[in-house]
């Protein structure tokens, strides 16, 4: 499984070198997914999502705004919160990273029975339950 994450994000980082949003990292990109294309999020949502402290978190988000892709939105409610958006630039990218993962889901899963699959679902769901236990130790 290692292999196989080290393996995607190399597909995923020269994928990126190729495309033209050559500006930017797996990290960033993973960022820009955690923030989402529908409504806006705090940084406190992508900090816990991520699991980054909010420092980390502010200053990758510094980058990003100063790179295009995203945007802070002072909270109407609660002047203290800060909401983050995603520009045209940000969107635009977040539907080109879906697209590859979409991609990269049917062509591993291409060929495989609907029980087949079935099974990879509950064996993902599964490891992703460890993965949340462990990190919410």
């Amino acid at each position: 499984m290692i292999d196989v994450y080290d393996s995607i994000m190399r597909i995923e980082e020269a994928e990126i070198r190729k495309s033209r949003f050559k500006d930017i990292t797996a990290k960033e990109l993973h960022l820009i997914h955690a923030i989402g294309l529908h409504r806006q999020k705090t940084t406190s949502e992508v900090a816990n999502y991520l699991k980054l402290s909010k420092g980390t978190l502010t200053a990758n988000i510094n980058t990003l705004v100063r790179k295009g892709y995203v945007t802070r939105i002072p909270n109407q409610v609660d002047r203290r919160i800060i909401n983050l958006k995603l520009t045209d630039r940000g969107r635009l990218l977040y539907r080109a990273h879906s697209a590859f993962h979409s991609t990269l889901v049917k062509s591993v899963l291409d060929g495989f029975s609907d029980d087949n699959i079935e099974i990879i679902e509950q064996v993902l769901k599964k490891l992703l339950g460890f993965i949340d236990e462990v990190s919410n130790k």
